[in-house]
């Protein structure tokens, strides 16, 4: 079930914003039909609403999913790294239709949905190509009610990781996006 964390050494994802882990969960990411693959390009545009995701894991399970920008505001000068876009708990359902938010996770081979800490923000990104990583732990069992970071500026996924014992990530990906052209913008 592992898989190579190559990407994100390359992408720099392990080192600027998680450390080195082994892979022990499948987290495949959808924004529609878009697959979301380490270093793939997805437009604001196609962001504005939560990705869907899957996991393969223990139906027993339970994890935690952060999305976080570590190029804020510009990846020449990062200085509000990183911009958590998307703290949640998670936890498995089927999936009876469209009409369901991405929300403590249950590990399932099915659609995930969960609890938010802050509401879902898509990219948004001002200058440059920014990288977007979305990051998966599995928890060591339920947590108690974690308060809203005061900010969305200036998060630390490992500080976050080792306040809620959290350990190291189960899996990760990572998509590239920058600042689409207003004429080019979809609705």
């Amino acid at each position: 079930m592992a898989t190579s964390v190559d990407p994100l050494i390359i992408g720099r994802v392990i080192g600027d914003v998680v450390d080195m882990f082994v892979p022990s969960v499948n987290m495949s990411v959808y924004f529609g039909t878009k697959h979301v693959t380490n270093g793939c390009h997805i437009k604001p545009s196609m962001a504005v609403d939560p990705p869907r995701i899957t996991l393969t894991g223990n139906i027993d399970n339970l994890y935690t999913l952060v999305m976080t920008d570590p190029d804020a505001p510009s990846p020449s000068e990062p200085i509000h790294r990183e911009l958590i876009h998307w703290p949640e708990y998670l936890f498995c359902y089927i999936e009876q239709n469209h009409d369901f938010k991405l929300w403590q996770i249950v590990g399932c081979n099915i659609v995930v949905g969960g609890n938010e800490i802050l509401p879902y923000g898509g990219p948004r990104p001002p200058l440059g190509i920014h990288r977007y990583i979305l990051v998966l732990f599995e928890q060591k069992g339920p947590l108690d009610l974690v308060e809203q970071p005061p900010s969305r500026a200036s998060f630390n996924t490992r500080y976050f990781a080792r306040q809620l014992n959290l350990g190291l990530p189960v899996a990760t990906v990572y998509f590239n996006s920058q600042k689409e052209p207003a004429y080019r913008r979809r609705t």
